[in-house]
């Protein structure tokens, strides 16, 4: 099929006619956060077949392409019409086209989620305690609970010290159980803003007695003022008591119906799941642990918190049809909620939860028949070990940069799949290249594009880098042998190697002057909720 050109004022009407859109964003992940449309998901197009299948699930949906006028949306096009979606458009100029017109961009990431975080501080002014006050407290002895609302791997890298692990979906669904007193005062902490506002709201919201504050600025602000955060901290909320469950309950049931959430049957789900006219993402939004214990076969894992924290990670189809799943309805009744305040037009709650029976285990991989579909000759790790010794093999990586960084192949040279064709005229010359990554997926599909590129002989590494390693072999870090500029990824200012203070009071400024851009903007629109 051939991709439709449109211009700037169609796709901004197409934005807002309450049709079912996925604006897709084909650019590198560093360079989309420069600067991006505020309603566009990014799918890089080195990554585009592994993560497209769960982002945009219905091969109908109308799908609108962009890039940087660079040729990318075109490529992504053709991909997208080989893997069977019907109704492709490209944004003709891409971004520039869309300021062109008088609109505007954005720069970050999970723009749209962190902009309503900074709507619900404006429209419901949760509480806030400044970071010296808290450390006062501390310092003081006095009876103070802090619970750090980010997922655990997040939390464990670093957090406020003593605080306990308590991601947002499990606040209403946990906090009774680790605050009996309510006259405890409660702290909700994130690693910025978004996840403190909205889980102290969310306490609020479900009429929790105990007085309730966000960390204003969270383990950033702590760093900043100079205080020593806590690195490796395990602390987790235990089992949920019968009492703590019957209180929950009953709390999210009442915030569920202040906010208008629907429950469905399992029978009405299945009407659904047969609806081709419309897309559907059924979302587990547990604890990946539990997911992993046990999810409905069609089911994501999108844990809850995290789901309102950076919900264009999950779904990219504006105004489709949302079904939250867990095993008690707490945690996706207050998950929809804050997903009906977001905008999101049709948000239902599997009534009963997921049950017992049918369930499938371990963690979700994406579908991608592409990579499936590659045949090129594998190596092993002690083969290319020898290959290289002879200098018979490059070894081309194509993970993340930060992976790279991490550990990877010494000698390796580092790539992005969507710049191929540039890196090769960078790549020293080589009796082959043999190539990896952190998924063996992505270095099939990387090793098939660059056979067709060029007449060294390719093969990929079988297993990729985690093989390397798991035999025994060590791996070289740092950022060497790069054939682009590492702008795969937005660097968070933790992940950066200098520079550190300067990117995380930038990153903070950024997110309170999100909420000057809201009207501006005009595609995004929150319901407005009585206080």
């Amino acid at each position: 099929m051939t991709a439709t050109s449109i211009d700037a004022p169609t796709l901004k009407r197409y934005l807002l006619d309450g049709g079912e859109i996925a604006l897709i964003d084909v650019r590198e992940q560093g360079v989309y956060c420069q600067n991006h449309i505020l309603l566009a998901v990014n799918i890089p197009l080195s990554r585009l077949e592994l993560m497209v299948r769960d982002l945009v699930p219905r091969m109908a949906t109308r799908v609108v392409l962009c890039d940087g006028a660079d040729g990318l949306a075109r490529r992504s096009a053709e991909t997208l019409a080989g893997a069977g979606y019907t109704d492709i458009s490209i944004l003709a100029g891409g971004v520039k086209a869309w300021t062109d017109a008088g609109f505007i961009l954005f720069g970050g990431f999970n723009v749209p989620s962190k902009l309503f975080g900074e709507y619900v501080e404006h429209r419901f002014a949760p509480p806030r305690i400044a970071i010296p006050d808290l450390k006062s407290k501390m310092e003081a002895g006095e009876d103070v609970v802090i619970v750090d609302s980010r997922p655990f791997p997040e939390y464990t890298r670093v957090t406020i010290p003593g605080s306990t692990n308590l991601p947002g979906a499990e606040l209403v669904y946990r906090l009774r159980d680790l605050v009996p007193d309510p006259k405890t005062p409660v702290v909700v902490n994130c690693g910025g803003r978004t996840r403190a506002i909205i889980g102290c709201q969310s306490l609020i919201n479900a009429g929790f007695p105990n007085p309730m504050s966000a960390l204003e600025n969270g383990t950033m602000g702590w760093h900043l003022v100079g205080f020593d955060p806590e690195h490796g901290a395990e602390r987790r909320a235990g089992p949920v008591s019968d009492g703590t469950l019957d209180w929950a309950r009953q709390a999210a049931a009442d915030v569920a119906r202040r906010f208008k959430v629907s429950t469905i049957t399992q029978e009405a789900l299945e009407r659904l799941r047969a609806d081709d006219a419309r897309s559907l993402y059924v979302l587990d939004v547990r604890d990946d642990r539990e997911y992993a214990a046990g999810h409905l076969a069609d089911s994501l894992s999108a844990p809850g918190g995290q789901l309102v924290q950076a919900t264009d990670t999950y779904v990219a189809t504006r105004n489709a049809r949302l079904v939250l799943v867990d095993d008690t309805e707490v945690r996706a009744m207050m998950t929809a909620s804050w997903l009906v305040q977001m905008g999101w037009p049709e948000v239902h709650v599997l009534a009963g939860g997921i049950g017992a029976d049918g369930l499938e285990t371990g963690p979700h991989t994406a579908p991608c028949p592409e990579a499936e579909a590659v045949a090129i000759d594998a190596v092993s790790a002690p083969e290319l070990e020898t290959m290289i010794a002879r200098d018979e093999a490059l070894v081309v990586d194509f993970a993340d940069s930060l992976v790279f960084r991490t550990g990877h192949i010494a000698g390796a040279w580092w790539a992005m799949r969507s710049r191929i064709e540039d890196a090769l005229k960078r790549l020293p010359k080589a009796a082959s290249y043999v190539v990896t990554a952190d998924d063996d997926r992505l270095a099939r599909l990387a090793a098939a594009d660059m056979a067709a590129l060029t007449e060294v002989p390719v093969r990929v590494l079988d297993g990729g880098t985690a093989a390397w390693q798991a035999a025994g072999k060590s791996l070289a870090k740092g950022h060497e042998n790069l054939t682009a500029k590492a702008e795969d990824l937005l660097y968070r200012p933790i992940d950066r190697d200098s520079g550190v203070e300067e990117a995380m009071q930038d990153y903070l400024d950024w997110e309170i002057a999100l909420i000057d851009r809201l009207a501006e903007d005009g595609t995004l629109i929150f319901p407005d909720f009585a206080v």
